[in-house]
């Protein structure tokens, strides 16, 4: 934790230098010196990447915690059994579910009597549902690796769609006379659907790493799933067409709404930030949050108001983001770099984006797959789906120009 406390100490002196810097080189006409832009692009690419860091340490840090917590109760005088209401509410968080799911996964012990035990947790497709103990760790996991999850609102479904009225329009009242009539109003409600999308990843490991006691395979593979998954679903969150994926927040047609189209296709201005910051409504401004890209950031982190203050205030504070405009500002590699026609910074309440877990993931061994090289595979699926379910919550700015398609040609749409 003090390692994180004088990285977070260093960072903020740097950027007070690099700030100092860019006075010092800075011009009559308010332009910054030719021979001074790459020494600064230097020191604040320096800031961001100590920034990068303590997010790092910060995640390590959590799953540290994580993993030092008690994976299993103290052995008491008690009678134990599979008759308990436990078992009753939900068989897969008792300990013989979870004995049984990693004497499977090992291939140890009476292999009908670990089948029998996992049979309530077995899926229509020959997987097992992991037990309770790795199912927390697999979605912890994914939280530390996908920060669209920390902002979005998360919920779980058991069936395959979960569908979500939606208010259309607000009731308005009337001023009337005595005695009059009192006029009708109609709430028009609309719904949306979410789905559940299939998400699957594979992993191979030897034989004898499946054999060391001392190893903790729960941690290993939920850790290697946690990153793959997070990552795929990172990237459908943004940029998901919902072509068998979650459509994406920053989809022209059901996605964020269009804030401010900037004028040039390769810088952002002052004005164009504040305009986008008021294209959103008050009440979501009091849980808005920037989102972008690095190469975005390190543009931002140079502009200033009109009293020459900087937009972009580093944060001194343990798991607090920086701030941008006073509003925290998040990173993501999968939001687009700057480029012309993309939609490069989110702005809003990203807790009206939400996301669709199907209750259980499932997790299978393959033996046969991979024998000549005395490997194991696993294999691991989960559904799920996300959706932004009131446009008007979050504002994108774009860049000027309609974006190149991969064929060379141009999109249309004002987006």
């Amino acid at each position: 934790m003090s390692q994180i406390m004088e990285l977070r100490s260093k960072r903020n002196t740097l950027w007070e230098q690099t700030k100092a810097f860019l006075e010092k080189h800075r011009g009559e006409n308010g332009l910054v010196e030719a021979s001074a832009v790459e020494t600064y692009n230097k020191m604040a690419s320096e800031v961001q990447a100590l920034g990068a860091e303590i997010e790092r340490l910060e995640q390590q840090a959590a799953v540290d915690a994580a993993l030092a917590a008690p994976t299993s109760k103290p052995v008491t005088n008690a009678p134990t059994g599979t008759n308990d209401r436990k078992s009753k509410t939900n068989p897969t968080a008792t300990d013989e579910y979870k004995a049984a799911f990693w004497n499977m996964v090992r291939n140890r012990g009476d292999q009908f009597a670990v089948r029998n035990a996992l049979s309530v947790g077995e899926d229509t497709e020959g997987g097992f549902t992991v037990p309770d103990e790795f199912e927390r760790r697999l979605i912890q996991a994914l939280e530390e690796n996908n920060i669209f999850r920390q902002m979005a609102t998360v919920i779980k479904t058991n069936s395959g769609t979960r569908k979500i009225p939606i208010a259309n329009d607000t009731m308005e009242a009337q001023w009337i006379d005595e005695g009059e009539e009192i006029p009708e109003t109609d709430t028009k409600f609309g719904q949306t659907t979410l789905s559940a999308y299939k998400l699957g990843t594979m992993i191979k490991i030897s034989n004898e790493l499946l054999h060391d006691s001392a190893f903790d395979l729960a941690s290993y593979i939920a850790a290697r799933f946690g990153v793959a998954m997070g990552n795929a679903e990172e990237r459908a969150f943004f940029t998901g067409d919902g072509d068998k994926k979650p459509l994406g927040i920053l989809d022209e047609t059901g996605g964020a709404e269009l804030g401010v189209t900037a004028a040039s296709q390769t810088a952002i201005t002052f004005d164009e930030i504040f305009d986008l910051y008021y294209s959103l409504k008050s009440p979501y401004r009091r849980n808005a949050q920037f989102v972008c890209n690095e190469t975005i950031l390190l543009q931002l982190m140079k502009l200033k108001d009109k009293n020459e203050n900087y937009l972009w205030k580093p944060s001194l504070d343990i798991a607090k983001p920086d701030t941008l405009l006073g509003r925290p500002i998040r990173t993501s590699s999968f939001m687009p770099g700057i480029a012309k026609g993309e939609r490069v910074l989110l702005f809003g309440d990203m807790k009206h984006y939400w996301v669709a877990d199907r209750q259980n993931r499932t997790f299978r061994r393959l033996n046969e797959l991979y024998a000549r090289t005395d490997q194991v595979g696993f294999l691991t699926t989960q559904r799920v789906d996300g959706r932004l379910i009131l446009p008007e919550a979050v504002k994108v700015l774009k860049m000027a120009g309609n974006k190149t398609t991969a064929g060379g040609g141009n999109t249309g749409g004002n987006g």
